[in-house]
């Protein structure tokens, strides 16, 4: 064969040779995987958490023993480990023992003796100090579990269940693998599936150190660490590891490399290729690199000296001051359960507000991190008061920032109104009780030239087919208001939501502002605009948002399921907030239009399309028609509650519904506009 080239002939040896490697190799891979499985594990000691030794090894009551490796700070190993015991407390009349392992570098006793507690674990738990029991087991994750019969054979090794990925996250599992493996072992029967994958964090393991590198923690990395990491990898904060601590991250080395390379932290989803974002976490490539030559250099601490000195970061709360007024959800705390589906929750207070307030700043701080997946605080306002928007106030969700307003800028709060708690909350696997709480800092009306108002795009009326990998789903925003300046998007899906675009179009060109294309239900990242965007020179907002209701996304609850709009993660939303400044008229307080926040997809049974800020007669009457028009299903010339779509019911009915009758009619929309 000449080099460069193949004839025919050539290309069915090269074929030959190749189907040969692939087989052989395959044929290495099935090797290991059966070694993996059939390997016996001989008996050794270790010191438990509990006070005592124990003997990782079978008895002649064991009919099956189970080992976990399990770690003080991984968020899937605090997932697991109550339903570890749940699961050792149910076979434990039929001799099934289990026996949990902590190999990480990182974790003391003393740690794992809280982890323990917290998680209520009563199966004995051993420090693996010399990673002795990690290397037996070839264990590379925690958690990871292991099978072993009477003879100690690992008959199954990997995952508990498939409810969780990487970054991925199924409201329930849909194969028990550690639950079957057990009970195929207990009927002598073959176990279907004795490899999985085992899902978690890596087990770090000791590196040669290379002192002679010239990347250390001192002088690079924690720098590194401080601009990319520690807003949320600190003491207080929701890393489930600090990362100020130089002991604390010997052993999370490997992982952080992971979690970098995969584009999974610093947690972001959208790309830099249009309008500068102003919050944007997108770590730099020069800084990827220097973690990686620190790393392979075995995570050297290097010259003390040269260790820049720690921010001072806000304790609590991320305003630029304590807050003039903090709100709790209530008076009590919320008991959220171990397992299952809980209901969005919502909880009405009374901020004692009893003249017009403005708020420059605000921040809601979940009562429990651990079971608080997000929060929106929602301003109600008393009958008859003026108000624009949909009554956002603020709201949390993990690492979004808080809401601080330049200076004079502020968003209104109108005296008597009412403060709204919407409340998604999911289990961790043990009960557990929230109080999530606002505070407010509030400015002086005469410093505000500019109210921050929140307007809504948003489309209730999708149909997605089953088994779909790209559903489209466009809307727009109705309403721009004359003067206003966008200030940042939050777009909302659920766990079918795969992409997010948002487009303006105007003097006949379209731009695209916003392009999401790895939307995540667990980051709702709110972007912030680095320049606040001119309005008037746009005809309309419009965007389209893609879902993917196939069995290729792997936290779709059912891919031979219609979807709908509805509250729940099961269910779908396809909405985008956008935070909107508008300039207040000289000597008015606050008189304006009122605006219902509804988005249009453009079809004529869709939300109401909002009039311009206009007092004319002929507006008014513009207005009141088109809102009847569009939401009259039943074409009786009232519009009923029944036939708004959710967001009006929840926050703008009741300001047309004047005489309470539970329907709106002509001359109340007409009245709306005095």
């Amino acid at each position: 064969m000449r080099l460069g080239i193949l004839d025919n002939s050539n290309c069915r040896s090269l074929r030959t040779i190749t189907a040969i490697a692939v087989c052989s190799l395959w044929f290495v891979l099935v090797q290991h995987v059966m070694h993996a499985v059939a390997q016996q594990i001989p008996s050794f000691e270790l010191p438990t958490a509990q006070g005592e030794s124990i003997k990782v090894q079978g008895d002649d009551s064991t009919r099956v023993l189970v080992v976990c490796f399990l770690g003080v700070d991984c968020p899937l190993a605090k997932q697991y480990g109550p339903r570890l015991q749940l699961l050792a407390d149910s076979y434990q009349s039929k001799g099934v023992r289990f026996i949990g392992i902590n190999s990480n570098l990182q974790d003391s006793m003393l740690e794992v003796q809280g982890y323990v507690q917290s998680c209520g674990i009563r199966f004995p738990i051993a420090k693996d100090y010399d990673q002795k029991g990690a290397q037996l087991f070839d264990a590379q994750r925690t958690p990871e579990v292991f099978v072993l019969n009477r003879t100690s054979e690992v008959v199954y090794r990997g995952r508990i269940d498939d409810q969780y990925q990487p970054g991925i996250a199924k409201s329930v599992a849909t194969s028990h693998d550690l639950k079957n493996a057990i009970e195929s072992q207990l009927n002598d029967k073959p176990i279907a599936t004795p490899v999985t994958q085992a899902v978690g964090c890596l087990i770090g393991k000791p590196k040669k150190r290379f002192d002679e590198s010239t990347v250390t923690y001192c002088n690079q990395i924690a720098k590194v660490f401080q601009q990319n990491c520690m807003e949320c990898h600190r003491s207080g904060e929701i890393g489930p590891f600090a990362m100020n601590q130089y002991e604390e991250l010997l052993g999370w080395g490997d992982m952080i490399l992971e979690v970098v390379d995969q584009g999974r932290m610093p947690p972001w989803h959208a790309t830099s290729n249009h309008l500068p974002i102003k919050n944007a976490r997108q770590m730099p490539q020069e800084d990827k690199e220097l973690l990686h030559r620190w790393v392979e250099a075995g995570m050297p601490f290097g010259e003390l000296s040269e260790l820049p000195k720690e921010p001072i970061y806000p304790s609590s709360w991320r305003l630029p001051r304590t807050p003039d007024l903090e709100v709790a959800m209530r008076d009590r705390p919320f008991l959220v359960p171990a397992e299952g589906t809980i209901d969005y929750q919502y909880f009405v207070v009374d901020p004692g507000i009893t003249e017009d307030r403005w708020v420059s700043a605000a921040q809601v701080i979940p009562g429990n991190a651990s079971v608080v997946h997000h929060a929106i605080v929602f301003i109600r306002p008393p009958d008859g008061s003026e108000f624009r928007g949909v009554g956002w106030l603020t709201a949390y969700v993990p690492g979004q920032r808080s809401l601080v307003f330049p200076p004079g800028m502020a968003r209104k709060i109108p005296a008597g109104s009412k403060l709204v708690f919407q409340m998604h909350y999911t289990p961790s696997g043990k009960a557990q009780e929230d109080t999530t709480k606002v505070g407010l800092i509030f400015t002086e009306e005469a410093s505000v030239s500019e109210e921050a108002i929140t307007l809504l795009g948003i489309d209730q009326e999708f149909e997605i087919p089953p088994n779909t990998k790209e559903h489209l789903v466009s809307a727009r925003v109705p309403w721009l208001p004359k003067g206003g300046k966008l200030l940042a998007i939050a777009p909302h899906m659920h766990v079918r939501g795969k992409s997010f675009e948002l487009f303006s179009k105007g003097d006949g060109a379209t731009q695209t502002l916003l392009e999401v294309p790895r939307y995540d239900f667990n980051w709702q990242h709110t972007y912030e605009l680095s320049k606040p965007l001119e309005l008037d020179s746009i005809e309309t907002l419009e965007f389209e948002v893609a879902f993917d209701n196939s069995s290729d996304n792997p936290v779709n609850p059912n891919p031979n399921e219609y979807v709908y709009w509805g509250d729940q993660t099961w269910e779908e939303m396809a909405v985008a907030f956008f935070e909107v400044a508008i300039p207040r008229v000289s000597g008015e307080k606050g008189r304006s239009a009122r605006v219902l926040g509804a988005g249009s997809s453009g079809r004529s049974s869709n939300l109401a399309k909002v009039a311009e800020n206009s007092e004319s007669v002929q507006e008014s009457e513009r207005f009141a028609d088109d809102f009847i028009k569009r939401l009259d299903r039943n074409r009786d010339g009232f519009v009923s509650f029944g036939e708004t779509p959710i967001v009006i019911q929840r926050y703008s009915f009741w300001r047309f519904d004047t005489n309470r009758d539970n329907r709106i009619d002509r001359q109340e929309l007409l009245d709306s506009r005095k």
